[in-house]
């Protein structure tokens, strides 16, 4: 490989890119959960561990692993739940109160514009019917997205414990890909490789329960209506990079603004968020998720993008571990290095353009 010209060789790469892009797109519901199921199943390993440890048959491990992960699961989706109940509870008043909206919008329509009220309602009389023309396509886009929740769900368990189970014939598998000389770099990288994602995953749990008891509490302190649903609504939506936020903001807005008359909850809503953010970013989330996902902003929020278009929410979700994975194996591999420094934060002090020590690679020949 390393005898081909240069441009061939970028070719190739970019053309394996692609076609790895068109492998997950034609195979995401095959590859998508398996990817997850390989997270799950390094954050278990820990607790399997544990049970291997106190002489707890290796089944039995797996097995109390996996309903310890599901009892978790149960209890997320049981707060979420009731945070719900309570927001349908006041469905009547979340009426009244988005009428009122509607209403002081179109007064101040008709004091600033040209539009009166006959022609704000034939827009929305227009806007409504081509709405209602797509809803057949949504309900359905809905019904596939809920049998694939459902399928993810089922599936789940049963790969997780397979993972679990056949770990070490995985691992004998990886080591077979190289020759003997390379395993020491293949074992380290496995171990770093372990511990980014349980760290990154774990990490983002506790990030989890901070936004939500930190920014709910203070939120219920102030009187914010719905104040926990909002809190877990940002919460799971902040571990989208740098987008997640500004969505959760908007979507805590639309529900102050669906139950409360007043425009104080939104200001106090905004002050928190900046604050909570600020400390979430800035102290907890270096310190929980660590140092090793070392990911510049701009492979991240183009790490999101192209996640978010191969594979939906979940590849928005993981794409910071998969890059943080992607950078690890590029360091390791003098083929592909200059891609680990695309990814990495390491920016330079100065421009290669003028220290020529910038432009080769570690352990290769000094510029003279």
């Amino acid at each position: 490989m390393n005898q081909l010209p240069l441009t061939v060789r970028r070719s190739i790469e970019l053309l394996g890119l692609f076609l790895l892009g068109a492998l997950i797109i034609i195979g995401k519901a095959v590859i998508m959960p398996l990817i997850i199921a390989f997270f799950v199943s390094i954050v278990l390993l820990p607790v399997h561990r544990f049970l291997i440890q106190r002489r707890v048959p290796e089944t039995a491990a797996i097995i109390l692993s996996i309903l310890l992960m599901m009892l978790s699961g149960v209890v997320v989706i049981w707060f979420f739940s009731s945070q719900i109940s309570k927001l349908l509870a006041d469905f009547p008043q979340i009426k009244r109160t988005i009428l009122l909206h509607i209403h002081q919008l179109s007064d101040w329509l008709v004091e600033r514009t040209h539009f009166s009220t006959q022609q704000q309602l034939q827009f929305f009389h227009e806007q409504n019917a081509k709405i209602l023309n797509s809803v057949g396509g949504l309900l359905g886009g809905a019904a596939v997205s809920v049998s694939s929740v459902f399928m993810l769900l089922g599936l789940m368990p049963i790969y997780v414990f397979l993972l679990l189970f056949y770990k070490n014939l995985l691992v004998r598998f990886v080591f077979l890909w190289f020759p003997p000389q390379n395993h020491d770099q293949v074992e380290e990288a496995m171990y770093e490789t372990e511990t980014i994602i349980k760290s990154y995953l774990i990490g983002l749990m506790i990030q989890i329960a901070f936004i939500v008891v930190i920014l709910g509490g203070i939120l219920q302190i102030l009187g914010v209506p719905h104040a926990l649903l909002i809190g877990i609504i940002l919460a799971f939506l902040n571990l989208i990079p740098y987008v997640g936020i500004f969505a959760g903001t908007l979507i805590g807005v639309l529900v102050i603004l669906a139950s409360s008359e007043e425009l104080l909850p939104i200001i106090e809503l905004i002050v928190v968020v900046i604050v909570v953010h600020f400390v979430d970013q800035n102290i907890l989330r270096p310190r929980v998720v660590g140092s090793k996902v070392k990911i510049n902003a701009f492979s991240s929020i183009v790490g999101v993008v192209i996640g978010s278009h191969l594979a939906g929410i979940a590849g928005m979700f993981l794409s910071l571990p998969i890059i943080a994975i992607l950078k690890l194996i590029f360091e390791r591999t003098e083929m592909f290095y200059q891609w680990s420094v695309l990814l990495g934060d390491e920016r330079p002090d100065d421009s290669p353009m003028r220290k020529p020590e910038l432009r080769i690679k570690p352990g290769d020949d000094p510029i003279d």
